[in-house]
């Protein structure tokens, strides 16, 4: 299911410019004046323009009805690719300096008998420099496979494909690398992509962030992609529900907007996990260029034999939750751009005595608003809302939590859940809003 799409505008009190035209940036002598000086583009009002009289839209519940999945053979989910070569490339931020690479190489098996790859039988290189076909420099990695078993007959196991993942180092904020990934001594380098670093503190640099939750891979998803595409993000937030792999066999690929309504005697929600390698082949033509930030939601618990969850999740995504202190990529936090923003975890422990809470209150003394004015929070389900399905369902977090992040000042927070549109800011919740 689509949640939304919000396409937000962090100004760190200077200019921002519209989506077309071309852009001219004053120099550092020209003061505020020149500084909101533009050539060619739309002018958008920043923030301390402000404040401004609210705009709301009342919900459409005919979008309640959900769209149909894209079926497997979809051409935006077909591998395009020699086993051997990366595909599903993505980025993820380290920090302005540092950025994640991400990619799978090899061929997932589905079935009652399955055996795990070697992750060692390939390596995990990027070759990137800062000038179009010159790789100057190089860095190594990891890799790792992952399994989703089921105890119930009938129930197909899978093991992945080899996952790497690569951490660049060394990098020069607000600047253009380019790079290639794979193995170099197999000769499987993918095709050369693009990136550039974010804004180190506060920056001149209109910023640009898009947000989605509940994704999905249905025909709504590839509006929201393309339509996310065509506003050319720096940054994608995705605040959870991600491939809905979860409910993909038991659905039979039609739209379920209520899973436990629709199927009440199913003895264990079964994940489909191509939909995953779909998923991220769908992604891939813009999370290998544009890097996205992730946060799980309910559909990434995906239980399996002995109690194990978010295999997949773990397995699939970096995050940089050793730059950040967290040890786990279940909550973390990053700076980017002028904001500092927090990754919270709505389906681990949140209690006060707990290891999250711990490491959130020391990740918030530290905030420097001096480089980070903005402090932005986003989990899955929200605290406030009105829906009848999910009122009240995160209480006991919003109870631990939230008198903490008002102390340190919050200013936005985003998150997915309820399917109609979610975010709130400091003493303010904006229901159903399109932003």
């Amino acid at each position: 299911l689509l949640l939304l799409l919000l396409l937000v505008l962090f100004s760190m009190g200077l200019g921002m410019v519209g989506a077309t035209g071309e852009r001219r940036m004053a120099s550092e002598g020209e003061g505020e004046q020149g500084r909101r000086l533009l050539h060619g583009w739309r002018r958008i009002p920043t923030t301390l323009e402000g404040p401004f009289k609210p705009k709301t839209r009342r919900f459409n519940p005919s979008l309640r009805r959900g769209s149909d999945d894209l079926p497997m053979d979809h051409p935006r989910l077909a591998k395009r690719v020699p086993s051997v070569f990366p595909e599903q490339i993505a980025l993820a931020i380290s920090s302005p300096t540092s950025m994640w690479v991400s990619w799978v190489t090899g061929d997932a098996q589905i079935g009652s008998g399955v055996t795990p790859l070697d992750p060692s039988s390939v390596a995990s290189e990027v070759w990137y420099g800062t000038e179009s076909g010159q790789y100057r420099f190089c860095q190594r990695g990891t890799a790792t496979v992952y399994s989703q078993l089921y105890p119930f007959e009938g129930l197909l196991n899978y093991t992945s494909a080899i996952i790497h993942h690569v951490r660049l180092q060394g990098l020069e904020p607000r600047k253009r690398y380019y790079y290639k990934c794979g193995d170099s001594a197999l000769l499987a380098l993918s095709e050369e992509h693009v990136f550039e670093t974010s804004p180190s503190g506060v920056s001149i640099h209109p910023y640009r962030i898009a947000v989605i939750g509940d994704l999905g891979l249905t025909s709504n998803s590839t509006a929201t992609i393309d339509h996310l595409a065509e506003n050319n993000p720096s940054m994608i937030l995705m605040v959870g529900d991600l491939s809905y792999a979860n409910q993909y066999r038991t659905t039979g690929g039609k739209g379920a907007p209520c899973f436990s309504c629709s199927f009440p005697d199913a003895p264990i929600r079964e994940t489909y996990q191509p939909r995953w390698d779909g998923w991220g082949r769908f992604m891939e033509p813009i999370i290998s260029t544009i890097p996205m930030m992730v946060i799980e939601g309910n559909h990434e618990i995906e239980p399996q034999i002995g109690g194990q969850t978010f295999k997949s999740y773990l397995a699939r995504f970096a995050v940089p939750s050793m730059e950040c202190g967290s040890n786990s990529n279940l909550y973390y936090s990053f700076d980017t751009g002028g904001i500092h923003f927090i990754m919270l975890g709505a389906y681990v422990d949140y209690n006060r005595t707990g290891a999250q809470y711990s490491w959130l209150k020391e990740d918030l003394k530290q905030v420097n608003r001096e480089n980070t004015p903005w402090l932005v929070a986003a989990w899955h389900p929200p605290w406030y809302n009105s829906y009848s399905s999910h009122y009240q369902e995160f209480e006991c977090m919003r109870q631990e939590m939230e008198e903490l992040l008002y102390h340190h000042g919050v200013d936005i927070v985003f998150s997915g859940h309820v399917n109609t549109g979610t975010g709130y800011m400091r003493k303010a919740y904006l229901k159903s809003t399109i932003f």
